[in-house]
């Protein structure tokens, strides 16, 4: 039996496929796993804004129910005497509400934003990943 060493040329051409292919299944993987991360994120989000909606519209509507009937007693009680004073201070609360409901919409939208998990997490990879 006689055994020859193998040429210089030969050996290169072996030892990357295995690195390489360990490198694609780790690439794969990592894309995997991100995927999978934006999918939960994803369906988190959309339940999110669904109970987001549905509490918002619910609370509107029994917003708008007590004030009107608030408003009315508070007119009705101030007819004979203030009704103009009563009706424009009741105004001046709504405007006052309305404010700070606004300000307390934008102040959750400028929070975190969508997807912000899978952000930090590619950015983490990134800082891995490059030298």
């Amino acid at each position: 039996m006689d055994v020859t060493p193998p040429t210089p040329h030969e050996i290169p051409d072996e030892a990357p496929k295995p690195s390489l292919k360990r490198m694609a299944g780790a690439a794969v993987g990592l894309v995997q796993s991100h995927l999978e991360l934006l999918g939960i994120e994803v369906q988190e989000e959309k339940v999110r804004t669904f109970k987001l909606f549905l509490l918002t519209g619910l609370s509107l509507i029994f917003g708008l129910l007590v004030l009107v009937g608030l408003s009315a007693a508070v007119i009705i009680a101030f007819w004979d005497t203030h009704r103009l004073l009563a009706t424009l201070l009741l105004s001046a609360a709504y405007a006052v509400a309305m404010a700070l409901c606004v300000w307390k919409a934008m102040s959750l939208i400028k929070g975190n934003p969508p997807f912000h998990a899978t952000l930090e997490e590619l950015a983490r990879n990134r800082e891995r990943l490059l030298p």
